[in-house]
């Protein structure tokens, strides 16, 4: 296992420079086709989570500046409304709006959704961007389990703080936004987004930081010693992997799912995070706009040009898997995990 390990992180570090630097991207951009950007979206409804900074912002301005309606789903009031400030001065575009929802929140997903579809609108794209790499395990305040009065009536028999420890719930804050959140999200707007079809899509941005690990059914790190970046890797994983399972699973509804990597950006998260990457790669990272070019390529292709359930990279169908790097196998753990947090966000059947 240790050698495996080893290898992994081997594989993905040569990879990784040699393709998902700022040099990467130009090299790739080689073979870009201009035209695949000059495409306009007016009156397409598009969503774009964690939109106030980075690799959101970015995007969320390339979508407002082809045309498109943008909403930026954003945890911080006022940066998001700064945000947005700024995307419609600069794209000269006003039909950009600001809905507030934290993302770590299942509570919080839910209002935002309900309210979302009041306004009966189609949602074309849906890009699930918002994400998290915290180094110290952090959990979230969110309250009771799913199936509660159930519990409750047909177990009163059990003491009131034995039936607390068994339904509370709280969750692991890198998990809490990157896969429950994910997931809620785009279950809710499922149906919105069939309100779009056959042009609706779904873009989850992962991280090449998934080639280091294989999917796990541990999906709130139960180990002591806590790693944030092994963490960050394995829910990028499960990303990825939930983008297959839905591709396969929507395939007649007239959604597109699609899973891509923006490549090593230089982002305010990528610095509060891992200081030291973002120190030693100085001068080498892309910038938010690079990262955020293959999401606004996706939204802006016909279907018939991508392949729903792929991973994107650089404007192309990229490998979900490093030679043998062990982790192929594993997404037949993807129905177990769609199980448990499918249950952990107490959604309807």
């Amino acid at each position: 296992m240790f050698l495996l390990k080893t290898w992994r992180s081997t594989a993905f570090g040569i990879y990784g420079y040699m393709n998902f630097t700022k040099n990467g991207f130009l090299e790739h951009s080689k073979k870009f086709k201009p035209e695949d950007m000059q495409i306009q979206i007016e009156g397409k409804n598009c969503v774009v989570t964690g939109a106030n900074s980075g690799i959101g912002y970015a995007a969320a301005e390339g979508l407002a500046s082809r045309g498109a309606n943008v909403y930026m789903v954003c945890r911080n009031k006022e940066r998001g409304q700064e945000a947005l400030t700024k995307i419609q001065s600069s794209t000269g575009n006003q039909n950009v709006y600001l809905e507030v929802c934290d993302l770590s929140s299942v509570n919080e997903i839910k209002s935002f959704a309900t309210s979302f579809a009041s306004k009966d609108v189609p949602v074309h794209v849906l890009v699930n961007n918002a994400g998290l790499l915290e180094n110290k395990r952090t959990i979230t305040p969110e309250g009771f389990g799913p199936r509660l009065s159930v519990i409750f009536l047909e177990s009163t028999h059990l003491d009131f703080i034995s039936l607390c420890s068994f339904v509370y719930i709280r969750f692991e804050l890198n998990f809490a936004v990157n896969v429950l959140g994910t997931y809620t999200m785009t279950k809710l707007m499922l149906p919105l987004l069939e309100k779009a079809s056959p042009d609706a899509k779904v873009i989850t941005v992962s991280s090449g930081g998934m080639y280091t690990s294989p999917l796990t059914t541990d999906l709130q790190f139960s180990g002591e010693n806590f790693d944030g970046v092994l963490q960050y890797a394995r829910n990028k994983r499960i990303q990825v992997a939930l983008t297959e399972k839905w591709a396969e699973k929507f395939k007649n509804k007239g959604i597109g799912f699609y899973s891509m990597h923006p490549g090593w950006a230089e982002t305010p998260g990528v610095a509060k995070s891992l200081p030291s990457f973002n120190e030693s790669f100085s001068g080498k990272l892309r910038t938010s706009e690079e990262g955020a070019d293959t999401i606004v390529w996706l939204a802006l292709q016909p279907k018939e040009k991508l392949v729903s359930g792929s991973f994107y990279f650089d404007r192309a169908e990229a490998t979900k898997h490093l030679t043998l790097a062990g982790t192929s196998k594993s997404h037949d753990l993807i129905d177990s995990v769609i199980d448990t947090v499918h249950s952990m966000a107490a959604l309807d059947p």
